[in-house]
């Protein structure tokens, strides 16, 4: 039985719109399998703790705290926060050159700074200089990192997403109408499935705006 577009546009949309919802659900439930769509951006945290840290043994304990946050879901901010503070806690006169090759700052001055920290000593006005300035470095490295991290784990649960809506409009299409599938159906199947995500948190504004668009043009036309 045909459906009539105009009388049930809000319905249409809305139907589509839930469809992208439940798509962004079943991407989001891969995270249960060791990270699933999360493991994408990981990777740009994880090289920022490899440029800092090249004990294995300690970029490892670092990683899995950062790898569990990013996980969760914790807010950006509180990610970087708590990144810089694991990164900074470990600057020692062992590690100091590596941390000032990461950050660009002198390695000799960088030293004698993680030597005052250790032993609570004044700082001079050189030393507090590179201090300050690796202090910057490690939060624009930080800041580098999470936004391309969060950019590519955005644009893969978007895409996958959009490929498990396709997937789920052709089941549906399926599982109504089996016997007399074609070409048209099926192309409207993943036009539904493409439309989805990028719908699915605007569907109820899209919807409200297309109905009142439709009532507008019906009174229209029957003037």
């Amino acid at each position: 039985m045909a459906i009539n577009v105009a009388d049930n546009v809000a319905n249409i949309v809305a139907s589509i719109g839930a469809l992208g919802t439940a798509s962004f659900g079943l991407v989001d439930a891969t995270k249960v399998f060791g990270g699933g769509v999360s493991l994408f951006g990981l990777g740009f945290i994880d090289n920022l703790v490899k440029s800092f840290l090249k004990d294995k043994a300690e970029a490892a304990r670092v990683r899995g705290t950062l790898r569990a946050n990013w996980i969760n879901g914790a807010p950006l901010a509180d990610q970087k926060a708590i990144a810089k503070s694991l990164i900074k806690v470990r600057l020692s006169k062992a590690t100091a050159r590596v941390f000032a090759a990461a950050a660009a700052v002198d390695a000799g001055t960088l030293e004698k700074v993680a030597q005052k920290l250790e032993s609570q000593a004044a700082m001079a006005p050189d030393e507090s200089d590179c201090f300050g300035r690796f202090d910057l470095a490690l939060t624009a490295s930080l800041d580098d990192a999470y936004n391309h991290a969060d950019q590519r784990y955005r644009n893969a649960a978007k895409l996958i997403a959009m490929a498990v809506a396709v997937v789920l409009a052709i089941a549906g299409l399926l599982v109504i109408n089996p016997e007399n599938l074609d070409l048209r159906d099926i192309s409207l199947a993943v036009l539904c499935g493409l439309l989805a995500t990028p719908l699915a948190p605007i569907a109820k504004d899209v919807a409200s705006a297309l109905q009142a668009g439709v009532k507008v043009a019906q009174t229209v036309v029957r003037k």
